[in-house]
Parts: structure tokens; sequence; C-alpha cells
């Protein structure tokens, strides 16, 4: 690991890469904050890839070219008038100082979670007290970790299930309206009473997924990660299914469910 002259050397070099990309290139040259932003989420989950996969050197990279984005609406605003790489390290450093009374002033805390209960509540009495506690979850971000972002600030001011086990009540509950609007679908006897229908049970879905997630919170499971491992497990499991099948000169349309069923558990008998 380098000391901290060489690391503050290879910022500066980042940020003499970045002028002259900027300044020298065309493509570079015309990106504006609007044209990054698709790329950038593109470059958040090739780091969230990365991070999965516990692939370091692959984490080195990406890490490196979300870092660089950052460089680049910076640079960009810095054209603008508007501020400039400085000004983003010092509105984060005056954040992290504020939020974390027990490491820079006279505050105390024991854990983890009384760390995290007390981010919230100095949050909120950001802006004059004006901020809301869920404001700052984006809506574009994707559903189960807006869910479960959403749940953790409410707990971070006590909105939560006094004890874990409760929420399997809700679970349960959410499961069984879920169920009742499927039937109702199943048994409208017209198109718009299963539109009616079909609205009801997404609504009712969404709210047992919710429930899931929250489930999932309770026990420190991560749900995304918890989901993506099922996805990954699907992937191979199918993806053996579907080569077991060409070998076999045969076609997956062509199969029956019993058959793809055994070479599935086949699949799941290798540990895939």
């Amino acid at each position: 690991m380098e000391n901290k002259e060489k690391k503050l050397k290879s910022f500066e070099r980042a940020l003499e890469v970045m002028d002259a990309l900027r300044e020298k290139c065309p493509w570079n040259h015309a990106q504006t904050f609007d044209s990054l932003r698709p790329m950038t989420v593109e470059e958040v989950y090739e780091l969230s890839d990365a991070v999965m996969k516990k692939d370091f050197e692959d984490l080195k990279k990406e890490l490196g070219d979300v870092f660089l984005h950052m460089m680049f609406y910076c640079r960009i605003a810095e054209e603008q008038g508007l501020f400039d790489i400085a000004d983003a390290m010092d509105k984060l450093c005056e954040k992290m100082i504020y939020r974390h009374p027990h490491v820079f002033g006279d505050g105390k805390a024991q854990s983890a979670e009384e760390v995290s209960t007390a981010w919230e509540m100095l949050k909120a009495k950001e802006k004059g007290g004006n901020k809301r506690i869920l404001s700052g979850i984006p809506d574009s971000m994707p559903s189960v970790l807006k869910a479960y972002s959403m749940q953790d600030k409410a707990r971070g001011v006590g909105f939560d299930w006094e004890e874990k086990q409760q929420v399997w009540d809700k679970v349960k509950e959410e499961y069984s309206e879920c169920q009742v609007e499927f039937d109702a679908m199943e048994a409208a006897q017209d198109e718009a009473s299963a539109a009616a229908a079909k609205d009801r049970a997404e609504d009712e879905m969404g709210d047992l997924l919710f429930a899931v997630v929250n489930a999932s919170r309770l026990y420190g499971i991560e749900p995304d990660t918890a989901l993506n491992r099922s996805c990954d497990k699907f992937r191979r499991r199918f993806t053996y299914l579907e080569e077991h099948t060409i070998r076999q000169g045969r076609d997956l349309h062509d199969m029956t469910l019993a058959e793809m069923d055994a070479i599935w558990d086949e699949a799941k008998a290798k540990g895939l």
C-alpha cells in the first residue's frame, strides 16, 4: 500500500488526465451531465458485480471507472462556473464530520446500530429540519434496494417491529391477500373485472415483496444479494439443462416438463 504522498500524486495525475481528455479528445469534450448519467449507472452496476464476485483485480478497475465519472462531472461543473472537485470534496468532509460527532466531536457511540440511528437523526436536522426521512432515496433506485433502504431509514427513527419474528405474521397476511386477488383474476367473468382484479393483485404482490424484503432486513440478509444468488443459481442450472439437451441432439421445446425437471434435479445434485 502507498503512503499519503504517493496517493496525492496519483490523485493529481488523475486530474491531469481528466483535463487532457476534456481539452483534447472530441468525444470526452462533447459529454454533458445528461450524456454521462446512463453511463455512470452502468459503471456502478459493473462495480457492484465486481464486489459480489469478490474479483478484486476487477474491483480495482471498476472503482477507477467510477472515480473517473466523479471527476468528469466536477470538470464539467467547473467549466460552467458551478463548482469544482475541491468543492465536492469539501462538501463530503463537512457532511462526514457533522454526522460523526462520536469521531470528530464529544459524542459517544457504542455500536454500529447507534451510529446509524444518530446518522438519520442528524440528517433529518439538516437544511433547517425540512429534510424528510425518505427524501434522499432516488425514485429510479431498483425496487428491492429502494424497499430495503426505506425500511432501514424508518428503523433509524424507531419505526420498526418490536421483535423481528413479528414480521412473519405480516408476510403471511400479505400472502393471503395476494392469493385472494389472484383467485379473483381467475374467477373474473369479463375483461373489466379481470383488469380490476389484476390491478389489485399487482398492489398486493408489491406489499408481499415489500414484507419479504423487510423480513430479510430484520434477519441481517441483504435481499438484493440474496436474490442475485438465486438468479445465479437459476442461470447455472438452466444452462446445464440447455447444454445437456443440446448434447443429446434434442430441443427444449419438444421436451416434457417432467423430462426437464429430471435434468434440473441432476444439476442440483451436482451442486450447481
